[in-house]
């Protein structure tokens, strides 16, 4: 029964489908579109209107949602249709940082009312280890009435994508696997691999294959976090960190890890789902949490900085201009889910300085929506006093020296402040304009 849902897939018998549609669930549901027919779901009838229309608001796919194949819906008896559903909704943490699984609940619940026996059900959503098969499997059997391993049989595979990014995409990416029992792994395999060009990487149990994730990107979380201490030390012992970098790369064994605001979806949030997991089985985390703390921190200093560079160059804060350039959570990206630009913003606040700030990739309906800030087209922003470059966007990265000197007011040049948050320029240009400049 299980072990026929590639062919059905193939043979155009079968219909495949994906439980959330934002930057994740869309790009896997338009490339298997390519292959095999595909029903696309997602409780918000806004986004839906929208792809059906032919508009990609998260840009992972642009233009060429127009010609997909996908049957975009927000009718979720449309699930009941699909022998191969694929969960992929976001996982958030609360306030106090633990797993916010209302989500994955949610989906659950959604799969389960809509599920048809013989069917393989494949969690992307990020979860700490024990999730899919502790909190998803039995809400799934309770709404559908069906035993998982019998009826149905679940798996988890966690999702790679990085938002924005158009060289590592989903099918250049390894993907790692994972079946509740060797038969579910075997028809999971088959099924990825009609899109994962790089190929699958197949792993003994759902719990694994939970914990890679989470291990990951908070192996890389715990990285920039050392990379941002350096850079905190560097600034105090007046040295150029980004030399400091260039210099240690070029010994073999380094890691390229270097400083910066770390926000988004995955880094900023995955290892707390570790540290929760750890805590519930009474382990507190020396390493992670500290990683957490560091990171979390840094767009306060970012603006502690701009206000130390602004007295140095004689400006009185309170009094000044302050304009800010991009607040999504990276470059090239509309993404502004836990952007830790908004950190910067708030904290400049705490000195009664409300920045003006401008983004060409951010939706300033979402911006206003979740943060409280409001957006300013670039050509409408005021001359500044302090520029903060906070993302590296392309049309930051292009602009010249020049050019970023003309957004300032008409005062010497060692007077105007510049931040220069990712090392976008040079730092012999920067000491050429003769402007005062700090950068992370």
């Amino acid at each position: 029964m299980f072990n026929d849902i590639y062919n059905g897939l193939i043979s155009g018998k079968e219909k495949l489908a994906l439980v959330g549609l934002g930057y994740v669930g869309m790009p896997i549901a338009v490339e298997f579109a390519k292959h095999i027919k595909v029903i696309g779901y997602d409780i918000n009838e806004k986004r839906i209107n929208e792809y059906a229309n032919g508009i990609d608001s998260t840009n992972e796919i642009g233009p060429a949602i127009k010609d997909t194949t996908v049957e975009f819906t927000a009718d979720p008896a449309k699930l009941k249709e699909a022998k191969f559903i694929i969960v992929a909704v976001p996982t958030p943490i609360n306030t106090d940082t633990t797993p916010d699984l209302r989500p994955v609940k949610g989906a659950s619940k959604t799969v389960g009312q809509n599920l048809t026996p013989g069917s393989i059900v494949v969690f992307e959503s990020t979860v700490y280890p024990g999730v899919t098969e502790d909190i998803c499997v039995p809400i799934i059997e309770k709404e559908s009435g069906l035993k998982c391993g019998i009826d149905w049989k679940i798996g988890y595979s966690p999702e790679r994508i990085n938002p924005g990014d158009r060289v590592h995409t989903l099918t250049s990416i390894r993907k790692v696997i994972s079946g509740m029992d060797e038969e579910s792994l075997a028809e999971i395999k088959k099924v990825y691999d009609i899109v994962i060009k790089a190929g699958t990487v197949p792993v003994s149990t759902i719990k694994t294959a939970e914990a890679v994730k989470v291990v990951e990107n908070s192996q890389r979380d715990i990285n920039i976090a050392f990379m941002n201490e350096v850079a905190m030390i560097c600034d105090k012992m007046g040295i150029d960190t980004d030399e400091v970098l260039f210099g240690m790369n070029s010994k073999w064994n380094a890691l390229g890890f270097k400083p910066g605001l770390v926000g988004g979806h995955c880094i900023g949030v995955d290892p707390y789902y570790l540290t929760n997991a750890a805590e519930m089985l009474g382990y507190h985390s020396q390493i992670i949490l500290n990683g957490r703390k560091v990171n979390d921190s840094v767009g306060a200093y970012v603006a502690d900085a701009a206000i130390k560079q602004m007295i140095e160059a004689g400006l009185a804060p309170k009094k000044a201009t302050v304009v800010i350039w991009g607040i999504t959570f990276k470059e090239n990206c509309p993404d502004t889910r836990n952007s830790k630009i908004v950190d910067i913003i708030n904290r400049l606040k705490e000195y009664n300085i409300t920045p003006y700030v401008s983004d060409p990739w951010a939706d300033k309906e979402v911006a206003e929506k979740e943060y409280g800030v409001k957006l300013v087209d670039f050509d409408s922003l005021p001359k500044a006093d302090c520029l903060i470059i906070a993302v590296g966007h392309n049309e930051f990265r292009g602009m010249s020296m020049m050019q970023i000197k003309e957004k300032f007011k008409d005062i010497p040049d060692a007077e105007k402040v510049l931040l220069d948050v990712k090392s976008l320029y040079r730092i012999d240009e920067l000491k050429a304009s003769g402007m005062r400049f700090w950068r992370l």
